[in-house]
């Protein structure tokens, strides 16, 4: 599907130089002489390039859709991920370096959105939000609660993270996997 270029949001999935981008950041200028224009920052999604790029308002760019499809995360096999599908049954073998950093937040049977494009996998998309444990972190001192302090805790997967001062080890919490950041503590 072809758009405008002064259409392009953050978020879309575009072809670009005849590979797959993703808009990161976009912000339109409408200089006081000359046409206006959208300034996007992209993000290759096969490896990882950034790239700047204008896009003029008259200008045309393909928008891409990908195919998502449930997915079910079964286990880690070495540098190997395996996925069956939700529907279909049918299990796809990922390089642990597909997922990247946001790997360690797979939990075995952890539903995930695997994104293809002409069925070549392209993006795995996890919860926002997984629930671990914390595994260690040092004691409550009294009084030190009232400021508004973080002191570092390590989860149950291994991730390093920052709480509040309240946490003890044994606690449920809810982390963001986007950046591995405390949301709250689970009741």
């Amino acid at each position: 599907m072809k758009v405008n270029g002064n259409e392009i949001r953050s978020g879309n999935i575009i072809k670009h130089q005849d590979t797959l981008w993703v808009a990161v950041k976009c912000n339109a200028v409408k200089p006081g002489k000359g046409g206006a224009f959208n300034q996007v920052e992209l993000k290759n999604l096969i490896d990882g390039r950034k790239l700047n790029e204008r896009f003029r308002a008259a200008g045309t760019v393909e928008r891409v859709r990908l195919d998502q499809k449930p997915h079910t995360f079964l286990y880690a096999d070495g540098d190997m991920l395996v996925f069956m599908n939700s529907k279909t049954y049918e299990q796809i073998d990922l390089m642990a370096d597909f997922v990247g950093d946001r790997a360690v937040y797979l939990d075995d049977g952890m539903e995930v959105e695997l994104e293809f494009y002409e069925d070549r996998p392209i993006n795995v998309s996890l919860p926002e939000q997984v629930v671990l444990e914390v595994s260690e972190t040092e004691p409550v001192i009294k009084g030190q609660t009232a400021a508004n302090s973080y002191k570092p805790a390590v989860l149950s997967n291994g991730v390093r993270t920052s709480v509040p001062p309240f946490i003890s080890v044994g606690e449920t919490l809810i982390i963001n996997t986007e950046d591995g950041s405390y949301v709250k503590r689970v009741d």
